[in-house]
């Protein structure tokens, strides 16, 4: 199933991320941030001084844990720290609370939603 990413998204499901980010050198930086700026679904990648990647995505085609995954490709990892590990549960359940609403077909009035 392929779906075509609009050219402008919606900003209703924009997504910041910052992820502090260890284990890359600085060609390994630019490639990262080369492929995200690639992505269609990603709206902008840059880096800071303290090597926190800022991300921003359209959560109805990214997600945090793409994110990861490509950042593990590149062989760098997050930080490890309990803020880290609590930011990126935050930052799923709010991809997969934003990718459901993007999916949710709202129902007229006092009908009752139909069964699916």
């Amino acid at each position: 199933m392929s779906t075509s990413i609009p050219k402008s998204p919606d900003r209703a499901y924009l997504m910041r991320r910052k992820l502090p980010l260890e284990g890359l050198e600085e060609s390994q930086w630019q490639q990262l941030l080369e492929g995200l700026n690639r992505l269609e679904a990603v709206d902008q990648a840059s880096r800071s001084d303290k090597n926190l990647l800022h991300l921003t995505y359209d959560a109805r085609y990214w997600s945090t844990q793409q994110t990861l995954e490509l950042i593990k490709s590149y062989r760098g990892y997050l930080k490890n720290s309990w803020w880290t590990r609590r930011k990126i549960s935050w930052y799923r359940f709010t991809d997969e609370n934003a990718r459901a609403n993007a999916k949710h077909q709202p129902h007229c009035c006092s009908k009752p939603p139909t069964p699916r």
